[in-house]
């Protein structure tokens, strides 16, 4: 059974949550991913921050991403995954709250992030087309 885990992308770097945003858009650019798990003082998950949020939400707002921080942009609910959650759970999850990407947790810990070039190498045909029908095709 292939699990979070055997497919996450491990050593993901958090941003924290009082950064700036251009901080995560430089982290961003210097680790070629297009999102940041937030993490708080306490060294739980507060959210993600995506690079189309940070244009979306600060930029196309007319706010200041030198003042803006990561926290002002979390979302309230974080969705995440065992690390030892299943394809198939996964795969639901994601559909289920169409997000492209979902950070992994083991014992309540950040320990990596599922993104959607992760499931492409590892799922096969049936399942991908599951996950693209889940996050995609609804409305």
């Amino acid at each position: 059974m292939t699990t979070a885990r055997d497919i996450m992308h491990a050593g993901t770097q958090c941003i924290a949550e009082d950064q700036t945003l251009d901080e995560a858009a430089r982290m961003m650019r210097d680790l070629g991913v297009g999102s940041l798990p937030i993490c708080g003082n306490d060294q739980k998950l507060h959210g993600i921050i995506t690079d189309r949020d940070i244009v979306i939400k600060c930029v196309a707002e007319g706010m200041d991403p030198g003042m803006c921080t990561a926290a002002e942009l979390a979302q309230g609910k974080v969705t995440w995954v065992d690390a030892d959650t299943d394809m198939t759970t996964i795969i639901e999850t994601m559909g289920r709250e169409q997000i492209k990407r979902i950070p992994v947790i083991h014992d309540h810990r950040l320990v990596g992030m599922i993104s959607e070039a992760d499931l492409a190498r590892h799922l096969d045909d049936r399942q991908l087309s599951r996950f693209v029908e889940g996050v995609f095709a609804r409305p």
